[in-house]
């Protein structure tokens, strides 16, 4: 072959990030205000069905990640894909709390879990070295796109109904993923070629405590990731991370509301934050192959605590966006750092068991961020003490605690 097939796939992978949309919590927020009103429901009822929904569809991911190990990501997709469809099916015609929590579960479960890890890990399958420039790139289109998302389901909503709106997006996934499969290669052997396009003569894959992948014969079972330090700092990481992340994304509109902005402020925001975003993703992907990992990671940690703080004071539509700006910055830089860390610490082998691991930990953290906040904006009022919690108790610490996240190393025999 003439040419890199990796960045063929890039695209494809691309999209299939995008196309995960109906399932994340930026494009299910939108809807809410519309679900409380059709289903009677308060914010606690809401978010409790969106966190058990998400906390069950966390359970899955390391199946998801084993079946990736042993069937290639391609075989693995295309049955999500279609499963994904459904479940947005099954959303259209929620009519009460119970169906509303099977529809998160089948969400959750499909989109934002199984089909965003088989996406990310299959690109990691492909770039090693440019494993950062690779994901920054394909990031900063996803991102941008994405962003926009918000506004598109409002416009759904608004012309079609929110019910419809879910049916068009399902039937949308497919139109558009099931014929990119038919292009869709597992890894760069398959094709005759080796991860960033090199040549097969004598180049080593990389050595273990570089900025790249160790070799395959070197890397670590999901047992031996256990054992090791960076694991378990990354895995508190995305925990805290998904939390926040996702408890803030899933309440932005009530947020937004409670400061005297209007939904459409809320959607316009989105745009602010993917801008900045997938500018920081690309920046942090290119510094993700420079600088050590653990260092860009604890960066994140702290630009994201000021941009919670930020949540909590803005006051004018100037404000808000700058709290957008903040936010996209500090996702995108640690977004890089995730792309990249785990292929480089542990190894291609067992990658699809290690990160199915750490999604099942990021996915059953997520379901707890929408409930906390709901809980305490029916308590309380607003959602100031809880962000305070986040930003000082939570994101804080963990910018000295990242630090510590360097390579592992292998034990001598």
């Amino acid at each position: 072959m003439p040419f890199f097939y990796g960045w063929v796939m890039l695209p494809i992978i691309m999209v299939i990030q995008i196309a995960t949309s109906p399932g994340q919590t930026f494009g299910i927020s939108v809807f809410n205000p519309y679900l409380i009103d059709s289903l009677k429901l308060s914010q606690s009822e809401l978010s409790g069905a969106y966190m058990l929904g998400t906390l069950l569809a966390s359970l899955p991911m390391v199946l998801v990640g084993a079946a990736m190990d042993r069937y290639g990501p391609k075989r693995c997709l295309l049955i999500v894909v279609l499963l994904f469809g459904v479940a947005c099916y099954v959303m259209s015609i929620v009519s009460g709390l119970f169906s509303l929590f099977i529809a998160f579960l089948l969400l959750r479960m499909l989109g934002q879990g199984a089909m965003g890890l088989l996406g990310i890990n299959s690109l990691a399958l492909w770039f090693n070295r440019n494993l950062g420039f690779a994901s920054g790139i394909g990031s900063l289109a996803a991102t941008l796109i994405s962003s926009a998302i918000p506004a598109l389901h409002l416009y759904l909503i608004l012309n079609y109904g929110w019910q419809d709106a879910y049916g068009i997006l399902g039937a949308g996934v497919w139109i558009v993923v099931l014929p990119l499969m038919l292009a869709f290669k597992n890894k760069p052997e398959d094709v005759g070629q080796l991860p960033d396009g090199r040549i097969s003569h004598g180049v080593p894959e990389g050595d273990w405590n570089s900025q790249t992948a160790p070799p395959v014969t070197d890397s670590l079972t999901l047992q031996e990731a256990l054992k090791t330090r960076a694991y378990w700092i990354m895995a508190g990481s995305t925990a805290v991370f998904s939390l926040v992340v996702t408890g803030m994304t899933f309440n932005t509109v009530q947020l937004f509301l409670d400061h005297g902005f209007t939904e459409t402020d809320a959607a316009a925001t989105f745009i602010s934050a993917g801008i900045a975003s997938a500018a920081a993703r690309l920046g942090g992907g290119i510094l993700a192959d420079r600088i050590r990992l653990n260092v860009l990671l604890s960066i994140s940690m702290g630009v994201t605590a000021v941009s919670i703080i930020a949540a909590i004071l803005m006051s004018s539509p100037l404000e808000a966006h700058g709290y957008a700006v903040i936010s996209g910055i500090s996702r995108g830089v640690y977004l890089a750092v995730d792309a990249t860390l785990w292929v480089r610490y542990f190894g291609r082998s067992h990658l699809g068991k290690i990160r199915g691991s750490l999604t099942t930990v990021g996915v059953a953290a997520s379901s707890m961020g929408p409930f906390l906040m709901g809980y305490a904006h029916d308590a309380l009022g607003n959602y100031d003490l809880v962000l305070w919690v986040f930003a000082l108790a939570l994101y804080a610490p963990l910018v000295l605690i990242t630090l510590m996240a360097t390579p592992p190393r292998r034990e001598s025999p």
